[in-house]
């Protein structure tokens, strides 16, 4: 056995290279990430303290050239695409696995020479055929703007996802013109892709979603979402991502045939390399897949070359190359979850296999709570047997049924088998055993907790400072103790407008044991008559889950419209609700009573005005007065005081119920919500005067159809000099209260104060 050299790449203590590799992500992340003064001081006193550890004990000069080389690469990676007009938009190219078309709308990512941007628009059946090759688009009519952002917390944010791509633009095509885009490597490249992507949907499921999931990194199909959902509910997603144990199935079989054929160990390499490279492509750059692939075949390589590295180096190694490529890396939470998967591996290589899965969960957990804001603590219990479902189900059929399905069709029979385990996996899914709803981390309660479970692996690894090991575990305990106690009992309530767009959704929380209501659950309105996606699903229920919230205690329907209910029956689905109050006469409409699927176990009560409701908050029923079937004009409406202040729901009530209201009750309010989205069919001036609120808010959605809110609203209220904000200029507003204090916080434009 030859004795592996050394040179430069070991000369140093092991961990010199990893700690470079952590000086440029933290570095990374400043210039990318760091929104607040608060998160750019904090990256920077880390880095300082990161370059400080290595300047003590590891050469400038190799610290000060990596530097200089990522400097570069940030700054041609910062240069984004951002036209401000269709003129400025040269010829662009589309890859047909960039796209997605449906009902004759077409949607992806386009490539200029500048850079990429998003495009969408109105497609005719020949241009569809034609997208199924890679084409040229020249717009010529349509609009330019900036991808929004998230404007609800919890929701997911298209603006950081695809900043991480370099993308910050979006075009909206009304007219352009396609041409066959000609010849090139790239072209032909993604038409394999697609032409791939195609055969996996034609699939059939799962055993379709599977193939393109493990091969393309692209989920397929109608029930995809499903069983995404699943495997994260139970804590083994990672088991979907192509990474370290793909890359080992491939090797490993590649390996052993090489060996067969008598090959050297360098054409072995060499064979995997090309074959990695390829896989690389197809999954366009996953980053589990790049860093398994990078850290097999360096480390291969250095070991043929007899140079000796360390694990955490040859990881350190592979992230710097990595980073050096792809500036932007960390801001993908798939990247993040890897390389800190990998690290951990190395954290607790001494450690028997349970405990070292175990410790592994826990090291994720931070930014798993930071980006879904779920666990399950069973992961442990479930990961075992259903990696093994994939190692000896999963993995060989999809890899048989590609070789040999030219010849033989085994689909059949395979998917039938997949199904089989699925349907059990997805009944473990739906039982929620171990699902833990904790609620949303904040980054420094992620980073703290990433900071402390990292030391903690590290000395229960190596079995050292058994005091002190004690001490950091029982700290991380106490944190996660009081990191939940704060966000499911949290001393303050609050009143949210749920950004929903064209639609009204309010909760409302009190403050310790806390109670949660919601006023309507908002909808979209399907003029088109095809299904789509709730809205509630990326909206509302990300709202809740952020704030730890898994049930409510009531839910208050105003009346009957689709944007204001049209997502109950989603949202009952997957939250529970113990009681729906609702205007007299409601339950006898048959269009609303379908709406009830998932409400058989709620108690549902008919309120009238008069009435107040026997919850926490001691809600007054205003109207309606007299039963109705659920129409704008029977609007349920509610009074209710929190912290010394009114708040004011009409729902959509016209201005002829406005009135109805000012005639039987006299009292005045501080805030209110103004009906039907600021229609002008509501806000009755004289009943304004007589309200004399000191804020009003409008729920409408950008740029609607309806044009809400009117022109006419609008010179009522300023000519009532009365001060009004929206959901359309602030996203979620919130108003909070505890503790003696009170603050309003709008989502997009931070906090302010309101006396």
């Amino acid at each position: 056995m030859p004795v592996l050299k050394t040179n430069w790449l070991s000369r140093n203590a092991p961990g010199w290279l990893l700690l470079l590799a952590l000086i440029l992500t933290t570095f990374s992340f400043w210039y990318f990430q760091a929104q607040t003064n608060a998160q750019k001081i904090v990256a920077i006193a880390l880095l300082a303290l990161l370059i400080a550890f290595y300047g003590h004990k590891f050469p400038w000069k190799i610290l000060i050239c990596l530097f200089f080389i990522f400097l570069i690469r940030i700054k041609i990676a910062d240069s984004v695409y951002q036209p401000k007009s269709l003129a400025e938009v040269q010829e662009l190219v589309i890859y047909p696995d960039q796209i997605k078309i449906k009902d004759n709308w077409f949607s992806g990512v386009a490539n200029g020479k500048k850079g990429k941007v998003l495009v969408s628009g109105n497609i005719t059946n020949d241009q569809q055929k034609l997208l199924q090759n890679s084409c040229r688009l020249l717009p010529t009519s349509g609009t330019i703007e900036e991808i929004m952002p998230a404007t609800n917390l919890g929701q997911f944010d298209y603006r950081k996802y695809y900043a991480g791509q370099g993308i910050s633009r979006r075009i909206k095509l009304k007219a352009f013109k396609l041409t066959k885009a000609p010849p090139s490597l790239a072209s032909s490249w993604h038409q394999v892709r697609a032409k791939f992507l195609n055969w996996c949907e034609q699939l059939p499921f799962p055993l379709g979603f599977f193939t393109s999931e493990l091969i393309l990194a692209e989920p397929s199909g109608v029930n995809s979402k499903d069983v995404l959902n699943n495997y994260r509910n139970l804590g083994v997603i990672h088991l979907l991502s192509i990474s370290g144990q793909h890359v080992l199935l491939y090797t490993l079989v590649i390996s052993l045939i090489c060996f067969w054929l008598k090959l050297t160990e360098g054409e072995t390499l060499a064979i995997c390399s090309l074959f990695l490279a390829v896989g690389i492509l197809l999954s366009d750059f996953q980053p589990g897949f790049v860093r398994a692939s990078g850290v097999f075949v360096i480390g291969r390589l250095l070991k043929l070359l007899q140079i000796k590295i360390a694990g955490v180096d040859l990881l350190g190694m592979v992230c710097l190359l990595h980073l050096i490529c792809f500036p932007r890396l960390f801001q993908n939470t798939g990247a993040q979850l890897s390389y800190l998967a990998a690290l951990g591996l190395h954290l607790t290589n001494n450690l028997p296999k349970l405990w070292q899965s175990f410790g592994l969960n826990i090291l994720l957990w931070p930014i798993l709570l930071t980006s879904y804001y779920q666990i399950n603590i069973l992961t442990v219990l479930f990961n075992l047997p259903i990696a093994l479902y994939f190692d000896f189900l999963v993995m060989p059929m999809v890899y048989l049924n590609l070789l040999i399905s030219p010849w033989i069709q085994v689909a059949g029979l395979f998917n039938g088998v997949l199904g089989l385990v699925e349907k059990w996996i997805g009944w473990l899914a739906e039982s929620s055993w171990g699902l833990l709803n904790f609620g949303m981390l904040s980054w420094w309660q992620c980073l703290g907790l990433i900071i402390l479970t990292a030391g903690a692996l590290i000395l229960t690894n190596s079995g050292s400072f058994a005091v002190q090991r004690k001490k950091l575990w029982s700290l991380i305990v106490v944190c996660y103790l009081a990191f939940y106690l704060w966000i499911h009992f949290p001393p303050y309530g609050q009143v949210t407008l749920i950004d929903v767009g064209q639609g009204d959704s309010i909760l409302i929380t009190t403050p310790f044991i806390r109670k949660s209501y919601l006023i309507d659950v908002g909808g979209k309105v399907n003029f088109s008559g095809k299904k789509t996606e709730p809205q509630v699903n990326a909206i509302t229920i990300p709202f809740l889950r952020a704030q730890g919230i898994d049930q409510l205690d009531a839910i208050f329907l105003s009346h009957q419209d689709a944007d204001h209910v049209g997502d109950l029956a989603p949202l009952m689905k997957q939250i529970k609700v113990k009681r729906l109050y609702v205007g007299q006469g409601m339950l006898n409409n048959p269009s609303f009573v379908k709406r009830l699927s998932y409400a058989q176990n709620t108690e549902k009560i008919e309120v009238l005005a008069g009435m107040k409701v026997n919850e926490k908050i001691p809600f007054k029923i205003v109207y309606p007065f007299t039963p109705g079937s659920g129409k704008n004009e029977d609007s349920l409406s509610l009074l209710f005081n929190l912290a010394g202040k009114n708040w004011l729901f009409t729902g959509d009530l016209p201005q002829a119920g406005e009135k109805a209201i000012m005639e039987r009750y006299n009292f005045q309010v501080d805030y209110f919500k103004l009906g039907h989205h600021g229609s002008k069919t509501s806000t009755d001036p004289d009943f304004m005067q007589k309200l004399q609120p000191k804020l009003c808010f409008i729920s409408a959605g950008r740029q609607n159809r309806f044009g809400h809110p009117h022109p006419e609203t609008i010179t009522t209220l300023k000519n009532l000099a009365i001060p009004w904000v929206s959901t359309q200029d602030c996203g979620m507003i919130s108003w909070y209260y505890g503790l003696g204090q009170t603050y309003f916080r709008s989502y997009l434009k931070g906090d302010w104060r309101w006396h």
